[in-house]
């Protein structure tokens, strides 16, 4: 069993540092507020380190403080990577010999979504740090459908293009956006498709929990952080197994 607790100026001093916005005017009372509801947190004591004016009735504050809470990392719950890192090369290399064609990728931003730096990191050539994105990748068949897509034109495409692995990206997360339109995404392929002939569906963005896979119905959740190699290399593994 290993417990960490939080650090801050010395090791195990519990110390925290927490930002959030609350609708009220930037005043005394409203500082007072803040120090309030981190207190209700739990950080005791709690320093009100800056506070800013965001509009018309709203402040941002950041509050600096001890909390008491400790942390047992043997109970802590994540997704790991269960499947190898492949380079570029060997992506090509299972994808040809083992599909015998391209693999056909489709993605996209769907509902109102606008924000396409996301699906564009992992599918555009230029890709993110320093690695390529899937269009890189001479055995992806990629379509980008960019932004603000709908969830039948997104079904109707990846059946035109005979999708294997639909990709959504969804940045914006008010009143869990994200998770209404990826359960919708999900209802309409299975309406649309029966089970073996449905792509794989995969989604990412900054505010997804990745164990929600089950949940929404998909097949895989990539949280921030995520390169187009680690995205190429599960395409393999979800597809075509272990690529021998």
């Amino acid at each position: 069993m290993t417990i960490v607790r939080p650090y801050g100026d010395t090791t195990g001093d519990g110390m925290v540092q927490v930002s959030f916005t609350l609708p009220i005017a930037h005043d005394k009372r409203a500082e007072g507020a803040a120090v309030q509801l981190a207190n209700k947190m739990g950080m005791d004591p709690a320093l009100l380190v800056h506070a800013k004016p965001m509009g018309d009735g709203f402040t941002f504050f950041v509050v600096y403080g001890r909390v008491s809470h400790l942390v047992d990392t043997e109970k802590v719950q994540v997704v790991e990577r269960d499947y190898p890192l492949l380079s570029a090369k060997d992506v090509n290399a299972v994808i040809k010999r083992r599909l015998r064609r391209r693999l056909s990728v489709v993605g996209a931003c769907i509902g109102t979504d606008a924000h396409t730096v996301g699906i564009d990191a992992i599918l555009n050539l230029k890709g993110i740090a320093g690695e390529k994105g899937l269009e890189y990748y001479r055995e992806l068949a990629v379509t980008n459908m960019g932004a603000q897509v709908s969830v039948p034109e997104l079904v109707e495409t990846a059946r035109a293009q005979r999708a294997d692995a639909v990709l959504v990206s969804q940045v914006v997360t008010q009143r869990d956006a994200h998770l209404q339109n990826t359960r919708a995404m999900t209802a309409a392929f299975r309406e649309a498709m029966p089970a073996g002939k449905r792509p794989l569906l995969i989604v990412g963005g900054p505010r997804f929990d990745e164990l929600m896979a089950a949940d929404l119905g998909v097949d895989r959740i990539f949280g921030r952080g995520t390169t187009p190699r680690e995205v190429a290399s599960y395409l393999v593994h979800a597809l075509l197994g272990d690529g021998k």
